[in-house]
């Protein structure tokens, strides 16, 4: 074995070499079959679409620049279906100007190196992100095992690029089904708690609501790549609703308004779960403080909690 190539690949790993000039494919498949690396090539991009789905490589390796489907537009296939959105892409490119690096970043590439490449270089950053991306499907895989609704993102776009089958169950129920994106607007509040994550501040978390069901959904730590992790988790009111409007006489909304105010949600906020407006949401509240015998939202959640001690919990 070459001396000046580091045994870095883990048992199994499969590259795919994706270049339309052979002396560059020749070079990178000896090296990389020296340090150990199951190699697949493709000369095109469509090729590379094939093997990369039927083979399910754990990395590619893409030249930027080839005749017809460039390189770009290659990653944005491969990151575009969920069975292939998740293998790490490193681009190899002699274009090195700053808008081509960020192309291949935007494209979904997790690194590049520059032509001419220098073998042992690429064998490093191969080693080294096929490591994270084997901790990150390991976690995934336990996840689903567990039953949990937890799905990964892409900031970007809002493209759902892995989810738990519970994970979709709960979208389908609350929002029919997201066709592989989530919908703008939650697209636009998961960019915004991951700005908020990033400046130190703590994400805030997001409700749903479907009848006496509602949907928690909380962003977690970025699993790389641009994405980030969003956890479901759903709760029924059925049975506190039940109990505020036995205690009370309340009305089903007037029973979810109080459940609210409890929460210490805002009249907009209330409608905005409940699909009501504003004025809707205190003509309810009026009710409900005369029902109560009090005057403020403070001492109506005051005395809810005291008459519901499950409401203390939530």
């Amino acid at each position: 074995m070459n001396p000046a190539l580091p045994e870095l690949a883990p048992p199994d790993a499969v590259v795919l070499v994706v270049d339309d000039v052979p002396d560059n494919v020749a070079v990178l498949h000896d090296a990389l079959d020296e340090s150990g690396y199951t190699v697949l090539v493709a000369t095109h991009g469509e090729g590379a679409l094939q093997r990369a789905a039927q083979a399910q490589p754990d990395i590619v390796l893409l030249d930027a620049v080839m005749p017809g489907m460039d390189g770009f537009e290659v990653a944005r296939r491969l990151k575009a279906e969920a069975s292939t959105a998740g293998i790490p892409i490193i681009f190899m490119t002699g274009l090195t100007e700053t808008e081509h690096v960020v192309a291949a970043f935007q494209a979904g590439g997790v690194d590049y190196v520059t032509k001419p490449v220098r073998t042992r270089e690429v064998i490093a950053r191969i080693a080294t992100h096929l490591q994270g991306a084997r901790h990150a499907r390991q976690a995934r895989q336990a996840l689903d095992v567990f039953g949990h609704a937890t799905l990964a993102v892409r900031l970007s776009d809002g493209r759902i690029t892995w989810q738990t089958p519970l994970a979709r169950q709960y979208l389908e129920a609350y929002r029919g089904g997201m066709d592989g994106f989530l919908d703008p607007e939650l697209t636009d509040w998961v960019r915004q708690q991951a700005e908020q994550a990033r400046a130190a501040h703590e994400p805030a978390s997001r409700v749903l609501v479907q009848g006496t069901r509602r949907l928690t959904l909380a962003l977690h730590h970025p699993t790389g790549d641009g994405e980030w992790f969003l956890v479901l988790r759903e709760a029924n009111d059925a049975v506190m609703l039940e109990a505020l409007m036995a205690a009370f006489r309340l009305t089903t909304r007037e029973a979810e308004v109080l459940y609210w105010v409890v929460q210490g949600k805002t009249n907009r906020d209330i409608g905005d779960i409940l699909g009501a407006s504003p004025a809707t949401v205190k003509k309810h509240l009026e009710h409900v403080f005369e029902k109560l015998g009090v005057e403020t939202r403070t001492a109506a959640a005051g005395v809810a909690t005291g008459r519901v001690p499950q409401l203390r919990h939530r």
